[in-house]
């Protein structure tokens, strides 16, 4: 088993970075750096296993060397908040801003390799596939793009009559996700075309695969729910925090999948799943255990 680490940035200018220390009895946390990264609020973070990029109103991504622990410089390309950062493996760096712009980096060189005009309004998310031949991209323009980044270029766009919040491949790659405001549509790779959709209670804020048929999704509530996308239902659901959930990320763990959740109550959570539990047949039951409570700077209300 690998060391996991959890890195969360807040509306403080500031990343936070914590060692994940579990054991037969308890689970501890350690911290284990604090970056002031930027001059402003922060708007996406992503990590490789070297790098965490973190982007900012500032219209700055700044990079940290997980290694040395040290800051390893600024990228200066995009005009407004950087919106969305993704790595692809241990070679590239995707990032989308409020100028439209989808960029991909170098990781050895931090060159800017290509500069596509993704959009004609902000691109909101980006998301790449398993392969790394192909990216998604949605923006404020209501449309929504597939890029080949073999050689940079659109393959393909859809209107979809709404401006979209989030984009999301599955892990296998046979599926992706498309959420605009409480809604979220279930697209097929093979035929592009709408499979199923799930509507929340409320704004969606964060979703995230726990695996490739089992999906879960938070919005401005304090609840996660886990959907199974095949039968498009809610199969699970708790209440996460005391206030609205902002973000999720989820890690594999000794065969146990982890799903961690952040709130602007000032918590980060760390909930265990069964993913070999036969949820259906327990419809709104779920299997989970909080490991470990984290108290971080609180976040302001945006």
């Amino acid at each position: 088993m690998g060391e996991v680490e959890v890195v969360a940035g807040s509306y403080e200018q500031i990343v936070f970075g914590y060692r994940v220390c579990p054991s037969e009895e308890e689970w501890r946390i350690e911290p284990v750096f604090t970056h002031h990264a930027h001059t402003a609020s922060l708007s996406a973070v992503a990590a490789s296993e070297q790098f965490i990029a973190t982007g900012s109103k500032d219209e700055t991504v700044q990079l940290y060397d997980m290694n040395t622990r040290t800051e390893h410089g600024a990228l200066l390309h995009h005009s407004g908040t950087v919106s969305c950062l993704e790595f692809y493996g241990t070679s590239h760096l995707l990032s989308g801003g409020e100028d439209g712009l989808l960029c991909v980096w170098s990781t050895k060189t931090w060159d800017c390799l290509k500069t596509i005009k993704a959009h004609m309004g902000h691109v909101t998310s980006l998301s790449v596939h398993p392969s790394g031949k192909l990216a998604l991209s949605v923006g404020t323009d209501k449309k929504l793009r597939t890029w080949n980044l073999i050689d940079g270029r659109s393959a393909f766009v859809k209107n979809i009559k709404q401006d979209a919040q989030l984009v999301l491949w599955s892990p296998v790659g046979d599926k992706y996700v498309v959420v605009m405001h409480d809604k979220l549509d279930i697209y097929s790779l093979e035929s592009a075309s709408i499979t199923g959709t799930l509507t929340y209670q409320k704004r969606i804020s964060s979703i995230k695969f726990l695996k490739n048929t089992l999906l879960a999704v938070a919005g401005d509530d304090e609840y996660v729910k886990v959907y199974d996308l095949l039968s498009e239902k809610c199969i699970c659901e708790f209440r996460a925090h005391e206030n609205r959930v902002k973000a999720m990320d989820s890690f594999l763990i000794d065969e146990l999948c982890v799903l961690v959740t952040a709130s602007n109550d000032g918590f980060i959570k760390l909930w265990k799943f069964n993913l070999e539990v036969n949820f259906i047949a327990l419809p709104h039951r779920c299997y989970r255990t909080v490991y470990l409570v984290l108290d971080w700077p609180s976040c302001s209300p945006d």
